[in-house]
């Protein structure tokens, strides 16, 4: 059921035998329906999540009431809202499945006894740490560096396959324009 999850690891540190056992052992699996919610504003994030299938998104409200999804996350990625989760404080962001999701899940009771376990662990999580901390700073730079279409016509080359599997209306809210917007310049492309 965490062949994703260990191939995945095994790509930056490899895992014996052993420390794939003790590593399964501690995970625990969740499935979501499409539009249930991981977690809600005002919760605390209790866990880390490896998408084994399907798709997740992480979003704020904003002042005006609408969602502003500050990222995606698709199979062999990883989510959570660290400052709730390292901090135990009540999160300001909601994760809910796009589309029928499961998960394996790192929970906050268990991870430090894990990474005792299996010293590795710590490794890959710096190592994934750092290519997120990169490609936000990355996805920064684009917004204030880069026209609206720019950013779009960059998503479109990136990641393709999310253009299939998402509404254009969450494409919209992650690259900070409205659908209307998204439309223009679809039909200027089209």
């Amino acid at each position: 059921m965490f062949k994703n999850l260990t191939d995945h690891i095994n790509k930056f540190v490899p895992l014996t035998e052993e420390e794939q056992g003790l590593l399964h052992a501690r995970l625990v699996h969740k499935r979501l329906s499409k539009n249930e919610y991981l977690l809600e504003q005002g919760q605390i994030c209790r866990a880390n999540y490896f998408i084994l299938k399907g798709c997740l998104r992480l979003y704020f409200l904003k002042d005006n009431g609408n969602k502003q999804i500050i990222m995606f996350a698709i199979e062999n990625w990883w989510m959570t809202d660290y400052m709730s989760f390292l901090q135990k404080l009540p999160s300001g962001y909601f994760i809910q499945a796009v589309e029928d999701t499961d998960v394996a899940c790192i929970e906050d009771s268990v991870q430090e006894e894990l990474f005792a376990e299996v010293p590795k662990l710590e490794k890959y999580f710096r190592i994934v740490l750092e290519k997120f901390h990169s490609a936000s700073l990355m996805r920064l730079q684009y917004i204030y560096d880069k026209s609206p279409e720019d950013r779009y016509h960059h998503f479109v080359r990136s990641f393709p396959s999310f253009v299939q599997r998402i509404p254009q209306y969450m494409l919209a809210s992650y690259l900070g324009f409205t659908p209307e917007f998204l439309s223009k310049i679809r039909g200027k492309n089209g």
